[in-house]
């Protein structure tokens, strides 16, 4: 559940200031609990059946065709645009560890930070080759040690460091236009913070059920433990790096930050344990949906060379997006809202309000109908202070540079 995304917080409440800043925080944080909740509770909601996939439960509300198709492709969106986001983000901090390191030394040579995206990528060739969520339990487990460690880190780091004298807490653009369009772009980044929903209902899947203890019950106190962990993490890196830097926070916590140099150096390395687990955990649906429709409707024999094929090309097809636009900021506050709002704040309440129908005006009907205004508006207004965020940047950047 805690993302890279924790690491642009701070950046995305320079973009908002403190009042809008701490209530968007707060209300995601609400929203996306009450919405994981709902699926969480959905899963077994037809007796006898359970929702193993997003889009078997989208199937069961909207009817087999329209379900898949209102569902598969925002679902697929948030898998392969996190999994780019964790290349770069793997590539980005690997050069840091690289530059803190050898910051001192003569002896090492200045690289790309494509090349380290590359020797990212690698690894996920390796790793993509394990054949389900069960595998991958050990490296899931050593990625959420990881985030709880650097987030710390990162909070503790700008506590130690403290708030310089005159600092600037007014929002980062001096023009209005630059305002508004950050505005929206802090948005999408804050979106993208809470991403778990897509891959909610496949772990799930995964606990054993039974009439007297339904998988809901333990998946429900996984769910609780999780989000007291995201708040532990996310609001003191958003507050305390936003208290500390102000409106010069750069788009990644850990690159402003520069002292202690071993701890920060240790930091980043934390966060390549960290995505290299999570790009598996949001890969392994995509790899599903990808093998099932190359056996089933292609007819492909289900062997090791076609995983060895289909997963390589998509981990190849990510290292590519993200060694030709590394913009960290940018493509969270694009993909914040373009991909995650729908998964996350307002499709849930919609199949919810569609399979129980609560009566108009309800506490329930008028909660859902809140997240769906609230998530629609993300979905239409984040992406556009993302992209413009994505141009910004590649006027300033050359190419495989």
């Amino acid at each position: 559940m805690v993302g890279a995304g924790v690491l642009t917080l701070p950046y995305a409440m320079s973009e908002l200031g403190w009042g809008p800043g701490v209530a968007v925080m707060t209300m995601s944080w609400i929203m996306t609990l009450y919405t994981l909740w709902q699926m969480v509770e959905m899963h077994e909601m037809v007796p006898g059946k359970r929702f193993d996939r997003y889009h078997e439960l989208g199937q069961y509300a909207f009817g087999e065709t329209l379900g898949l198709w209102i569902v598969v492709p925002q679902q697929l969106l948030v898998e392969v645009s996190l999994d780019i986001v964790y290349m770069i983000t793997g590539g980005k901090s690997l050069k840091m560890f690289h530059d803190l390191v050898c910051e001192d030394s003569n002896k090492c040579k200045d690289m790309k930070l494509s090349y380290f995206i590359i020797i990212f990528a690698s690894a996920q060739f390796v790793l993509s080759q394990l054949p389900n969520f069960d595998s991958i339990a050990t490296i899931s487990l050593a990625a959420a040690l990881m985030s709880i460690c650097y987030s710390t880190i990162a909070w503790g780091a700008a506590v130690g460091k403290g708030k310089a004298e005159n600092m600037d807490y007014s929002l980062r653009a001096t023009t209005t236009q630059g305002k508004v369009f950050g505005f929206l772009g802090g948005l999408g980044q804050l979106a993208f913070s809470f991403s778990g929903h897509s891959v909610v209902l496949e772990i799930q899947a995964s606990i054993p059920s039974t009439a007297e203890k339904p998988s809901k019950q333990p998946m429900w106190k996984g769910v609780v433990v999780a989000y007291t962990i995201v708040a532990l993490c996310y609001f003191p890196v958003a507050f305390v790096g936003y208290w500390a830097f102000g409106n010069s926070v750069k788009d990644d916590i850990l690159i402003t930050l520069k002292t202690p140099k071993w701890l920060i150096a240790t930091a980043n390395m934390m966060v390549v344990v960290h995505v290299i687990g999570s790009y598996q955990v949001y890969a392994m649906p995509v790899f599903d949906m990808m093998e099932m429709v190359l056996v089933r409707k292609m007819l492909f024999s289900p062997t090791w060379k076609l995983r060895l094929v289909s997963r390589s090309l998509f981990v190849a097809f990510t290292m590519f997006i993200g060694i030709t636009f590394p913009f960290f900021g940018g493509m969270i506050g694009f993909f914040g809202g373009f991909a995650f709002a729908p998964t996350s704040y307002y499709l849930p309440c919609i199949i919810w309000l569609m399979v129980y129908k609560p009566r108009a005006f309800s506490l329930s009907w008028c909660a859902n109908w809140f997240c769906i205004l609230v998530g629609v508006l993300l979905t239409v207004l984040a992406p556009i202070g993302g992209l413009r965020q994505i141009i910004m940047d590649a006027k300033k950047y050359q190419f495989y540079s």
